[in-house]
């Protein structure tokens, strides 16, 4: 059997992926529990988190993809879709499960249609307040990761990677167009807006692409690659001036009274936000950086339970207020919220580790990464031909050889963020 725990991480993501789920928690627990500003400004924009979780996904779910094509391996749609179902289904389904068995308790509102967990669709048209709400974020994933690998395969067998590019920029320019428009009917209505635009996945999903484009760099512009990685420190301090900016403008410049949005913040601060991420990413991924090689006590512990504490949080702190309330504590005294945090990490673990671990042991005995089969002389391979700079898909042939050799450890290519 294939242990997860035995593995080498990366530091630098595991720092961002504690960084995110940290985030996650403090906001909930501001609009759930505090309704006031307990945490500054990490409880007010901790809703950012979600946003680093989907620029994470979208590099380790691009690069798993990308870096099997470039290595000249036959990449399987049904093995991909295995390995995700085991990595992100048995603790959704439990979770799920407890949401529908007890939904007041856990949940203090009733779920939306189980039919709509189940296809994961339940973020599109999605009213704000509903129990297990937080699944929303895990829709999108699910449904980037069912796309992605297709419009991969697709890209391939047109054998020009700079479709992939066009694709992509594309996309995010799609996404922008379409909050705008959108904007335009819901911009002034809170609820609405979070109903039609925070929360759809035509609305959200470009904030996964610059992971993605990362992912492509790396695999397919070699050189550059290499040139990016070695300006790690100056990469991590354009991520962090570029995030704090971008957090100034939405908390200056995003809400407006008495309800609702302004236009530019939602059409364009969304992907801002992403592609600042996307530079802490990239830092996190270059060796001589501060954040890849800082190694934070706790850092790695929370990455490897993120999922489980994202799955689970929301619900322990519901059960907790409602039981301080009740017997009149303050639930969002000090000491309560202490419990709250504490008991939130607690219960993740124990889904991580009673749930998602065995799951997990089992995936790689089914589906390990060293069962991936190369591809024949005869097959077309992703490669990247360097000699003019740009990466195109060509027969592979005795006398042309892959170009591109990735080193893979199992954070950089194996998991994504949130699932």
């Amino acid at each position: 059997m294939h242990s997860i725990t035995a593995v080498r991480r990366l530091h630098g993501l595991d720092t961002l992926r504690a960084a995110a789920i940290i985030l996650v928690v403090l906001y909930h627990t501001t609009i759930n529990v505090t309704f006031k500003p307990s945490f500054g400004p990490f409880g007010t924009l901790g809703w950012a988190g979600v946003d680093l979780f989907f620029v994470l996904s979208g590099y380790l779910i691009g690069n798993q993809i990308f870096a099997a094509f470039a290595r000249g391996e036959r990449f399987s749609l049904a093995r991909f879709y295995a390995r995700r179902a085991l990595r992100t289904l048995p603790n959704f389904y439990v979770v799920l499960t407890l949401y529908f068995c007890l939904p007041l308790v856990l949940g203090g509102t009733p779920p939306p249609s189980l039919w709509r967990f189940v296809s994961f669709t339940q973020n599109v048209g999605l009213h704000p307040g509903t129990a297990f709400s937080h699944a929303w974020s895990l829709c999108i994933e699910e449904q980037f990761y069912v796309m992605l690998p297709i419009i991969a395969l697709l890209v391939g067998w047109s054998r020009s990677i700079r479709l992939g590019w066009v694709i992509l920029i594309g996309a995010m320019a799609a996404a922008a167009m379409l909050r705008y428009w959108l904007w335009r009917q819901y911009g002034g209505d809170g609820a609405a807006y979070y109903q039609h635009i925070y929360y759809a996945s035509w609305c959200r999903f470009d904030e996964l692409l610059p992971g993605v484009a990362l992912a492509l760099i790396k695999n397919f512009h070699a050189a550059t690659w290499q040139r990016l990685i070695a300006a790690g420190n100056r990469t991590l301090c354009a991520g962090l001036a570029s995030t704090l900016l971008t957090l100034f403008l939405f908390l200056n410049f995003h809400a407006q009274e008495p309800d609702g949005y302004r236009l530019w913040m939602s059409v364009v601060g969304y992907p801002m936000l992403a592609c600042s991420f996307a530079l802490l990413t990239l830092a996190a991924l270059s060796p001589n950086s501060w954040l890849a090689r800082c190694r934070i006590p706790g850092a790695g512990s929370l990455a490897l339970w993120s999922y489980a504490i994202y799955l689970t949080h929301k619900a322990v702190m519901h059960v907790l207020k409602t039981n301080f309330i009740a017997h009149g504590y303050d639930a969002s005294a000090p000491l309560s919220l202490a419990v709250m945090l504490g008991s939130s990490v607690i219960v993740g673990w124990l889904l991580y580790t009673l749930v998602e671990t065995p799951f997990m042991n089992l995936r790689e005995r089914w589906f390990g990464t060293h069962q991936s089969a190369p591809l024949t002389r005869d097959r077309i391979q992703v490669a990247a031909q360097i000699s003019d700079g740009t990466p195109t898909l060509y027969p592979c042939t005795p006398s042309m050889p892959s170009t591109v050799s990735i080193a893979q450890s199992s954070s950089d290519s194996t998991d994504s963020a949130i699932t």
